[in-house]
């Protein structure tokens, strides 16, 4: 099983204007350069594109009229007309007072003082970006899948291999069977145990990490309901993935490699599942939360602390 741009975006309604600069920037990197011209220019200057037309834009970014219809559907838009109302809307939104979505890369000479609030503007714009482009559709499925689930197996590698932890954590939690593999030896042994009532979880910022691909499509082909959980909506990862939860791409700098800024994403999608599932399950998953309470109430007491 394969899966394209056109089987990937299905069915979605075009994205509300505010998500358009979201969605260039999580699929930008994946686009010929020259698609990537046109998506910067719309992202850049909606107002100036949106007074164009499909000759004006391509015409502006040195491209085919061809190639501003391709890249209006990869954004989502069934054509370029549903992109130029887009645009519209977002230039007005911009013209009301919104903030530009503009930071600066953290310097080697910053002040501390700096470094935080450059920090906190990219993590509120990650998780800005992440929110506005997950597709409800898919993240629903994803929750009901795990609602119902014999055992859920996560895999992750490096900083995604933390959040594949914490995902198992949280689920573990509520009384699911979740477990998170490191090790891709061991990911793909267990990846053939699951079958069709089991969930297959792949955690990859890049959507090309050969050690969660691997055991995703064992999982697959045995018949599990597969989730990618991925900066890269059309990487390798998404052919073998039943459900697509898209995570935003953040700028990358010397100072705040991609590890960074992919986990804030990642780690807003794994609350957004968690959160989902303890609602699904709320009867078995509210005293399964309290029980593990009370079970390590004792910890984080100083009469329960032994030397």
């Amino acid at each position: 099983m394969t899966r394209d741009v056109k089987e990937i975006f299905a069915g979605e309604a075009p994205p509300a204007p505010a998500a358009l600069a979201a969605k260039v920037r999580t699929l930008a990197p994946s686009m010929t350069r020259s698609m990537q011209r046109v998506a910067e220019a719309v992202a850049g200057d909606p107002a100036g594109c949106a007074a164009l037309t499909v000759t004006g834009l391509a015409e502006l970014t040195g491209t085919s009229e061809a190639t501003v219809v391709r890249t209006s559907r990869l954004l989502g838009y069934p054509g370029y007309r549903d992109l130029r109302l887009a645009l519209a809307g977002l230039a007005a939104q911009q013209q009301s007072g919104r903030a530009p979505a503009v930071t600066a890369d953290i310097a080697v000479d910053d002040p501390i003082a700096d470094v935080v609030a450059k920090l906190a503007y990219d993590e509120q714009q990650t998780l800005a970006d992440t929110a506005a482009g997950l597709d409800m559709a898919q993240l629903s499925a994803a929750v009901t899948a795990l609602s119902t689930a014999r055992r859920i197996d996560i895999y992750g590698q490096g900083a995604s291999g933390l959040v594949a932890q914490d995902l198992a954590q949280k689920l573990l939690r509520i009384g699911l069977i979740a477990h998170a593999h490191s090790d891709p030896h061991l990911a793909v042994t267990n990846a053939v145990q699951l079958r069709a009532k089991d969930v297959a979880i792949s955690i990859t910022h890049s959507g090309s990490t050969g050690d969660v691909i691997e055991p995703l499509r064992v999982a697959f082909e045995h018949g599990a309901t597969t989730v990618a959980i991925t900066g890269r909506p059309n990487g390798p990862v998404t052919q073998y993935a039943d459900h697509i939860l898209t995570t935003s791409t953040a700028r990358e700098s010397e100072l705040r490699p991609a590890a960074m800024s992919s986990r804030t994403s990642q780690l807003l999608v794994v609350d957004c599942l968690f959160v989902g599932v303890a609602q699904r399950t709320y009867e078995k998953a509210a005293p399964a939360l309290s029980a593990s309470y009370e079970a390590l109430a004792h910890r984080h007491s100083p009469r329960g602390r032994t030397r």
